[in-house]
């Protein structure tokens, strides 16, 4: 990591880095909750890879460097069953704090929690927040996506895919070369398990230790082997 971001007193999201524009919910969270004072530095960015450094002028941020572009990190997917409760929520922070790039929600045979289209209408734009906040406390400059539910054979057909399974070779002994290619998914099932058929469905199976997890653990341990 850049030490200007992670040294800066904040780091938020605008719309352009070219003219940083504070929404009023983040402007109260640095001026009223955090009290930033004159002088003190905040980055920017504009969720697509490009960061600047900002100083605190009055109730604004006035640049204060060279607009910076890092490149996008290699594409690796969480795609998983939905956990039960505040779960879910817990998982996708956690997940934007580990640099996954994308987080799919998946319907699987033996799903206990399923959403219909209202509700993954309502719940999608809570999640986006909670990856964005996320995001700013870890100094991303790219956002993560949060989408689905979709089908498990929607992403199991999917190239690069690899399913979580205690029944497969260790993660580390032979599928994590396939990061090497820029892009791996992992499929986390239900807390019930994935069924025969989906286990064989096509994508090697492989093993996140000795345990039985459950979904966000599960998804976490994915990330950190892959980062």
């Amino acid at each position: 990591m850049n030490p200007a971001l992670r040294s800066s007193a904040a780091h938020v999201f605008v719309q352009s880095v070219a003219a940083p524009e504070l929404s009023s919910d983040d402007a109260h969270h640095l001026f009223r909750v955090m009290r930033l004072r004159d002088g003190e530095v905040v980055t920017v960015s504009d969720g697509a890879g490009q960061w600047r450094i900002t100083h605190v002028v009055g109730q604004s941020l006035v640049p204060a460097g060279e607009v910076q572009a890092e490149t996008a990190p290699r594409s690796f997917t969480v795609a998983s069953a939905i956990p039960k409760g505040d779960r879910l929520e817990w998982m996708v922070q956690k997940l934007t704090e580990l640099d996954v790039s994308e987080i799919v929600l998946l319907h699987c045979a033996r799903s206990a929690v399923r959403w219909d289209a209202a509700k993954a209408a309502r719940q999608l734009p809570r999640l986006a927040r909670v990856a964005r906040e996320a995001s700013m406390q870890s100094r991303r400059v790219w956002l993560p996506t949060v989408s689905g539910p979709v089908a498990f054979d929607a992403v199991a057909s999917g190239a690069d895919v690899v399913i979580a399974d205690p029944s497969g070779e260790p993660f580390t002994k032979g599928e994590r070369s396939l990061t090497e290619r820029g892009r791996l998914t992992v499929v986390i099932g239900p807390e019930g398990g994935l069924s025969e058929e989906e286990l064989a469905s096509g994508p090697p199976l492989v093993s996140l230790g000795a345990r039985i997890l459950r979904v966000e653990t599960a998804a976490l341990v994915a990330a950190v082997c892959v980062s």
